[in-house]
């Protein structure tokens, strides 16, 4: 190991330290200033040398020297909201010396709205972002890279998957990324941010529309921005990803983009075609033209849908977009109830093991937490310990309902966890469900729905083949609602009453609501 150089103002060299002598309250607290001042200049990280005089020199340690030694840095950082991050050793002529770096985390007192967007393939989701999180006119059109980084996306130029991105506000102002990419800016972002901006990239093109779905009721959203491309207008998917937006009822926003391509007479048929199509579903359109109008609409959206005009390329449009989200109002989100998170993905992470991620949809959770996950196919859940929890990348100690966090759990293998699966508190006494009852209204459909139909019911990141029995009716026909006995097919789900689900069959068949639960 070669000795850094003290200059570094976030590395100390330490040769030893001592619990009797260390952790009294006095000497406690001098260390504990010390690591304060360092993770401040380290943003965040501080780095100890352990076994190596002030000067330098290399002093060495016994292994319990060192095991104790570490135990006192262990309990200093926690007095300053920090944990060890990793401990590494060494020999230098054949002396034991270590480095021990050190990370602060803890509750994040921040305000995280989550936002996900949608609309047609290729009418500039991916680059509305990466143009709002640089805050740069997307002039070379490269911005949609820093969301879409699969190989395959990369190479056809579009989204296959969720993405997600963050846009930090801090003192009123946004937090810029000079790169997109890299995970210290995420880390620093949040870290900074008293406003956080979740963005969800979900999917325009037609095949992957159940991802999409997977993006809209499985995230727990606050909101929905409906993306329109100024030289193309409203299309079918614009009109199903309205829909699906609506159904889940979550007030949405609609941004033209790429007005730089057309005409303003254009831009204001497209605009015209937008409100027309809104205010058939109930909704009223409101054009955005300055801030006044942003005062108007910001606490009517449940009712009223802002409308934006805006180019990347020349960056039209997006200081109203950055004023509107600073004023935007958090939903109400369940916190005080039982921890329940629906798993979207899963991951084996080399030193890590199993993590789970996914938005929180009510309660709390810390670091040390035992929890439930679950159910399996034969409808058990399985006990697991919370090992870390992270978000964008900044690792906390505890998470609220609405974040988007990553979990790593121990106590199950990763490949026996799948998407639409929980991860919740025992005091929540899940119970995996076969059947349910719900009220369902037809959407969509070329001819009848009747006893027998297999639709895929999409509810949380719940994907799964439902079998339908009508209990009121001998069929449903577009337009018409009715109660249906729904059983999954494969594998027991954990779902409430009062859930809201999507039913397909390769388009957008229905909506529905559970009423009841069977068992």
């Amino acid at each position: 190991m070669k000795i850094p150089k003290k200059e570094n103002k976030n590395i100390e060299f330490k040769e030893i330290l001592k619990a009797d002598y260390h952790l009294k309250e006095e000497r406690k607290q001098h260390l504990a200033a010390q690591m304060r001042y360092l993770l401040e200049v380290g943003n965040g990280i501080a780095v100890y040398i352990i076994g190596v005089k002030d000067s330098g020199e290399i002093r060495g340690l016994s292994e319990l020297e060192f095991s104790e030694t570490v135990r006192v840095l262990e309990n200093i950082a926690k007095e300053c909201s920090a944990e060890i991050a990793k401990v590494e050793k060494f020999y230098e002529d054949g002396k034991l010396i270590g480095k021990i770096v050190v990370r602060r985390v803890g509750k994040k007192e921040i305000e995280n709205i989550v936002i996900a967007v949608c609309g047609h393939v290729s009418h500039g989701k991916s680059t509305l972002i990466g143009t709002l999180i640089t805050g740069k006119p997307d002039k070379e059109k490269k911005a949609w890279l820093y969301l879409n980084v699969l190989p395959h996306e990369i190479e056809r130029g579009l989204s296959a998957d969720l993405h997600h991105a963050i846009l930090g506000f801090k003192a009123g102002k946004p937090i810029f990324f000079e790169n997109p990419l890299s995970k210290k800016e995420k880390e620093r972002i949040v870290e900074n941010a008293e406003k956080l901006i979740s963005f969800v990239d979900t999917v325009g093109h037609e095949p992957w529309l159940r991802t999409t779905i997977r993006g809209i009721v499985g995230q727990e959203i606050d909101y929905g921005i409906v993306v329109v491309a100024a030289d193309d207008g409203v299309t079918h998917i614009t009109k199903e990803h309205l829909g699906l937006l609506l159904a889940s009822k979550v007030p949405v926003v609609v941004c033209i983009t790429k007005t730089d391509l057309v005409n303003k007479k254009k831009v204001e048929v497209v605009e015209d075609e937008i409100s027309n199509l809104l205010k058939k579903v109930g909704k009223i359109p409101y054009p955005i033209k300055n801030e006044k109008d942003i005062d108007v609409v910001v606490d009517k959206l449940e009712v009223v849908v802002p409308i934006f005009r805006t180019s990347a390329k020349k960056f039209t449009g997006f200081d109203l977009l950055y004023k509107f989200f600073l004023k935007l109002p958090k939903r109400k989100k369940e916190s005080n109830k039982p921890f329940l998170m629906y798993i979207d993905k899963i991951y084996n992470i080399e030193g890590v093991g199993t993590v789970v991620s996914g938005a929180i949809k009510q309660g709390r959770i810390k670091v040390g937490d035992l929890m439930l996950i679950g159910p399996d196919k034969t409808g058990n859940f399985k006990r697991v310990k919370v090992k870390s929890i992270e978000m964008h990348y900044y690792r906390l100690k505890e998470a609220d309902a609405g974040f988007i966090v990553g979990i790593a759990i121990k106590g199950v293998k990763a490949d026996k966890v799948r998407r639409g699966m929980i991860l919740c508190d025992p005091s929540l006494k899940p119970k995996a469900v076969r059947e349910f009852i719900a009220e369902v209204l037809v959407l969509s459909h070329p001819t009848r729905i009747k006893n027998g139909y297999e639709p895929v019911i999409h509810c949380n990141t719940i994907s799964e083949t439902g079998i339908f029995h009508l209990i009121d009716k001998k069929y449903l026909k577009m337009g018409e609602s009715g109660k249906v006995r729904i059983r999954f097919k494969y594998n027991p789900q954990f779902v409430r009453t009062g859930d809201r689900f999507v039913f397909r069959e390769g388009k957008t068949k229905g909506i529905g609501v559970i009423e009841r639960v069977l068992g």
